[in-house]
Order: structure tokens, then sequence, then C-alpha cells
């Protein structure tokens, strides 16, 4: 829910296209890409199952090459594609990049409905229905097996559920997230808590939060979305995380209007006009927590671990300022990520080839986006608890090489990596949910009278609107 928290959700659909697309290519010479499904470049098996014959002759563009202004991002993927180009020799990639935001909403949007998306292209896992229903991506189910994707037995199945539909799989998965308790550590200390140990039940958030705002000089202790889809996200997440849902099991009707609902807006209310903990300033939306927590504004927050890597990144915080912990409650938490797909209609060797590709830089323990050692060289975050999708040895193997190149302390998160919560997919209509979610959360914390019977049984009644129109 960000320009890089983009990568978790996705706005309403827009009808226009916004950024060009500047092609580039970062291999050998080779055709264009073909969109037609003619297969007169390859050369390979016939047999979907097979893996890439290393003598395939084929070109691919992929989506969301790192712009120039990101050079290492960009080192690194000129290197993996030399690496990958020394055991297929024949596929040309053609790395497409877009400048500013790589997945802008209405330039997602007007590229499925053009079917101008690159050969291997770019969502986050709440994207499926809206690439199903525009028919853009191939089911990729019998070209993903042991042999195509070597360690696939290691990916956490709840990962790769998210993209599946009827029990076809449509894309690999690049990262994934679930969220937790951010803290800012020294803030914690300031006001007498223990920031290797943070609350873990919504009572404990509240006693924190009026201890840290104790502390004065405009100091808020817990911090809140409540505008541009963001405030329903997190509304999703506090309902989660108390054992809520947001839509009942038959995906047609909402079940956040009872008893845990009410917690969650009653609890926030109490906080924000009793407490007065959570900051006067209210209509907040992506990057305004993380601004005031990067400048000691602000104790702490419902986030996602490369939360963390953004602020240090992009607003100069330092790495030692931040800690994390599980979400408080504990019973699920929102969960999400990205993934790459495939155009539908695309020769087998082109798809053949994708799964190589995928498989080289986004599913290899030690390569590609997993190469630690690499990014710790390029000065690049090391030591995130998440992307974090690996189970079994790969999963050891994984984290052991993540915390010898770590750059940051990653004993800040112990309390986060040895508490996992489940977690729990956002739910159906997503952004038109969340938007409708907004409302009540700007209610609390905008009204001190607020009538949360009625900001609930409105939400509800228009949620139920949303979810009949699928």
């Amino acid at each position: 829910m960000r320009v890089a928290r983009f990568r978790r959700t996705r706005r309403a659909s827009a009808v226009a296209l916004v950024s060009a697309l500047t092609l580039t290519a970062l291999a050998a010479c080779g055709t264009s890409s073909s969109d037609n499904g003619d297969d007169s470049e390859g050369s390979g098996s016939s047999d979907p199952s097979a893996p890439l014959d290393p003598k395939t002759k084929v070109t691919l563009t992929i989506d969301c090459m790192p712009p120039t202004a990101k050079a290492a991002e960009l080192k690194e993927w000129k290197e993996d594609v030399a690496e990958f180009n020394k055991t297929y020799p024949n596929v040309t990639i053609e790395g497409r990049s877009t400048p500013g935001q790589c997945l802008e909403p209405a330039r997602f949007t007007a590229m499925l409905k053009a079917k101008s998306q690159p050969d291997v292209f770019y969502t986050y896992f709440t994207d499926l229905g809206q690439v199903l229903s525009e028919d853009g991506a191939a089911d990729i189910s019998a070209y993903v097996n042991d042999k195509t994707v070597p360690l696939l037995k290691d990916i956490d199945p709840n990962v790769l559920g998210q993209l599946k539909k009827d029990g076809k799989l449509y894309g690999l998965p690049t990262s994934n997230y679930t969220m937790g308790l951010l803290i800012n550590r020294k803030l914690f200390k300031q006001a007498g808590l223990d920031p290797d140990n943070p609350p873990r039940t919504w009572d404990e958030v509240r006693a924190a939060a009026k201890k840290i705002a104790g502390l004065g000089d405009g100091v808020a202790g817990f911090g809140e979305y409540s505008a541009g889809n963001t405030g329903g996200w997190h509304f999703t997440a506090q309902m989660y995380s108390r054992g809520g849902e947001i839509v009942d099991a038959s995906g047609k009707k909402a079940a956040f209007n009872d008893d845990i609902g009410k917690q969650v807006a009653e609890n926030l209310h109490a906080m924000r006009w009793e407490d007065d903990s959570t900051g006067k300033t209210q209509l907040l939306k992506w990057g305004d927590l993380q601004k005031q927590i990067a400048t000691d504004k602000l104790g702490m927050f419902l986030a996602a671990p490369d939360d963390i890597a953004y602020m240090v990144q992009q607003l100069g915080a330092q790495y030692e300022n931040f800690g994390m912990g599980p979400i408080p409650g504990e019973q699920s938490t929102l969960a999400g990520g990205n993934n790459y797909m495939i155009k539908k209609g695309i020769s087998g060797d082109k798809i053949k080839a994708a799964v190589a590709w995928l498989n080289f830089k986004n599913l290899t323990v030690g390569k590609g986006q997993f190469d630690w050692e690499r990014a710790k060289a390029d000065k690049l975050p090391v030591g995130v608890p998440q992307p974090n999708f690996w189970l079994n040895e790969s999963k050891t193997k994984d984290d052991a090489a993540r915390q010898a190149n770590a750059t940051m302390p990653v004993a800040n998160f112990k309390a986060f990596m040895d508490n996992p919560v489940p977690g729990k997919a956002e739910p159906p209509k997503a952004q038109e949910v969340y938007k409708v979610l907004d409302n009540v959360m700007s209610g609390i914390l905008t009204n001190k009278n607020a009538d949360i019977d009625k900001l609930l049984s409105t939400a509800e009644s228009q949620v139920n609107q949303v979810l009949a129109n699928q």
C-alpha cells in the first residue's frame, strides 16, 4: 500500500496508460519477442514438463527491470542475465524498465486490456483475479515441477496457493510478507519499555502507547492509517489478529460487523480520544507513518519488515533504531506478496525459458535475489526477515547466509522471527472493500463522538454491495 508497498495491494482499476515503457536489451542480440504463440524461434522439446533445452533460441521480454536510478539493483540484474546465459546462451532477455513506479495501477490495467504485457510480467498476489478476468496469464502447471524448479518442494505452499485458481498455477513468487508490529527502539527505551519484547496483546499495545505518548514533544505512541485504502487494509489486519474475518467463507458477505469488529473500533477510538496516544494528525496513508517513526515521532505501527529497508534507503533512518514483534493478538496476520506471471498465448519454448529464468533469478537459494553475499558487497539491505518463503533445508541455508551477511542488527527482529503468526490472504475485491473500511477508520480517528455501531453497519451494507458485484 505505497510506492514500494503497492507490491502488496492494488487500488481500483484505472483506464489510462500513464507511464511509457522503455525497452532495454541486456543480453545477446536476438529477434523481437512474439506475442502470438509462434514457435518459429524455438527448437526445444514439445513436452511441457521437460526442462528448457539449452539450444532453444527465444527472446523474452520481462517486466520491471530495475531503472537506472537503482544502480546496484540494475548491476545485479545485468550480472544475472550474463550468468543465466552461460547455461542458456540462446535466450535473449529484454528487460523493460518503467520510469517511476513500475506497477502504477493505471499502467497495469491498461496493459492487460491492450494485451501489451511483456512475456513475463510482474504482479501482486491480489492481482490474480484481475489478470484472469482479462485472460492475461498462461496456466503454467505443466511447466513447473521439481526438474524445472528444483526447490519447488521447499516453497511455502501457502505462498504458491496465492497464485493458483481452480488447481491451476498462474505464477511464481518473488517475495512474500506478513505483518507485525514495527517499533522505534529509541522511544521504547526512553519510555522505560523493553524494545526486545514488543507488546504481544492489544491491551499491551494500548498501555505502551500511553507511556510513549507521555514523552511529549508531539510523539505518538501508536499510529494508524485512515485514507487511500490503507485504513481498510489495516482494519483488516487488526481483525485478523484478533481472530476475526472481513468476509465470510462464501466470499459474498461482510463478516466484520461483530464483536471483534467492535473491539477493534472501540480500542482505536479509546486510544485516540481517551489516551491521546495516536497523535492528533489523522487521515494518514502509506508513507506518513514511516516518516513519523523514522524521525522519532512515533513509537509503533503495524507493518511488514521491508518497511525498515525503505526507511533507511529513502528516509535516511538507521537500521539500529527499529525492531519488530509479531502482530498483537497473534491469531493470524495479513499476508501478501509479489510474483511474475507469463503471458497467455506465447510459445511453449518461451514459457519454458521464462520458468528457467524465474527459477534462477528468484527461486534458487544463494543465487539471484538470494545471493546475500553479493547484496552486501553492493551495499543493499541484508537481514530483513522477509521475503522468506522457504521451508526445510532451503530455509536453513538461506537464513544462515542472510545472517552471515547482514547489514543490520537481525537480533532486533528476533521476537518477530521466533513467533511466526499464520498468514491469511486479503479479502476478495480487496481494494474496493478497503475503500469502504477507510470510512470506519477515519470516523473513529477524527470524530470523538463517532457512532461505532453505525459506522460498522453502514460499511457492512456497502461491502455487501461490492461483493454482490463479483
